[in-house]
């Protein structure tokens, strides 16, 4: 996509690219139907097409703002939305969400972005196959719809890599499998942590009274909504999974550990009478039984062998050694 795009939508389903170049938004806005201008603000002409296109300023504002969450707020008859999809560009983490700031008003809709996002060249791509939108209420749930389809793999990828997990977990803990884990929690929390407002904001939309949204419009929207709601759904599912899956994992690796435990304690219990024994035994004080007998270091070693197969039947018997 261009720095700078715009696209006469006549309402009818039809669509013509123009040039933008210097010229106002006034100067854009056909007599019937809309403009769609598409602005890349870390693009030097964007920007300064932007500042130069005669906006409201506190929609200039809105739409440049580095930091932004899912959001529709109503200005009059202006409509200023935010809204968030996946990051699939090439190199990036799809939960570095990349953010469409949109400015509604009566026969314009400006889109403006920082990174390129490949829900808004579906769209475009639709234009250029004739099935343009007729309504701008359309173009902005035609948007969602697509920043859904485009979020959908990744919440799917995510599912199946939680269910990998679930079937790896088991007696032995591999390392790698926890840091698998720790990357599904982190990526099913950031991506569900934008969902939901984004299912506000197209909520909040459907339901304002806006002349120019009509009620297939308002369906539309309502069908973006619920798709929404739909991955925010199965976000927050993955996330509790996960969280059963990272508790089965603390259960193993403390099992792990009591059973370590269990065996360290079982061999000093044993060795402790032993060392008792061999400690007395080896004091340098006169009367220790045995000294002046040649056989008597045979006869502790017999002695000491019974006292540790005794302790090993004692603590079979007690179950304490498998």
């Amino acid at each position: 996509m261009e720095e700078l795009a715009a696209f006469v939508l006549d309402g009818a389903g039809g669509a013509d690219r123009i040039e933008p170049g210097g010229r106002p938004l006034a100067d854009l806005m056909p007599g019937a139907g809309f403009v769609w201008v598409i602005v890349d603000l870390s693009a030097h002409a964007g920007k300064s097409w932007l500042e130069a296109s005669g906006l409201d300023p506190i929609a200039v504002s809105a739409l440049t703002a580095e930091e932004t969450r899912p959001r529709c707020t109503l200005h009059g008859d202006m409509v200023l939305m935010n809204l968030r999809g996946v990051n699939l560009n090439p190199g990036a983490e799809p939960e570095d969400m990349v953010s469409l700031r949109i400015c509604v008003m009566g026969g314009a809709i400006i889109a403006c972005r920082y990174r390129r996002l490949l829900a808004v060249g579906d769209v475009v791509e639709g234009l250029k196959a004739g099935h343009a939108p007729q309504t701008q209420g359309d173009l902005i749930a035609r948007i969602a719809l697509r920043l859904a389809d485009r979020a959908e793999p990744v919440v799917a990828t995510l599912n199946e890599r939680l269910d990998d997990l679930e079937d790896a977990v088991g007696a032995d803990i591999d390392p790698s499998l926890r840091a698998e884990l720790a990357d599904v929690r982190r990526m099913s929390s950031v991506l569900r942590r934008f969902m939901f407002p984004q299912r506000d904001a197209l909520s909040t939309l459907e339901i304002e009274e806006l002349g120019w949204l009509s009620q297939r419009d308002r369906s539309r929207l309502r069908e973006a909504t619920e798709r929404v709601t739909r991955l925010a759904e199965e976000l927050e599912a993955i996330r509790d999974r996960a969280q059963v899956v990272r508790d089965q994992v603390a259960d193993l690796r403390a099992e792990v550990m009591n059973r370590q435990m269990l065996v360290l304690s079982v061999v000093a219990a044993i060795f402790l009478p032993l060392g008792l024994l061999t400690g007395l035994l080896g004091i340098n004080v006169g009367g220790v039984p045995g000294s002046g007998t040649p056989w008597a270091f045979w006869a502790v070693c017999v002695l000491l062998l019974a006292i540790c197969g005794l302790q090993i039947w004692l603590f079979r018997k007690l179950k304490l050694l498998g």
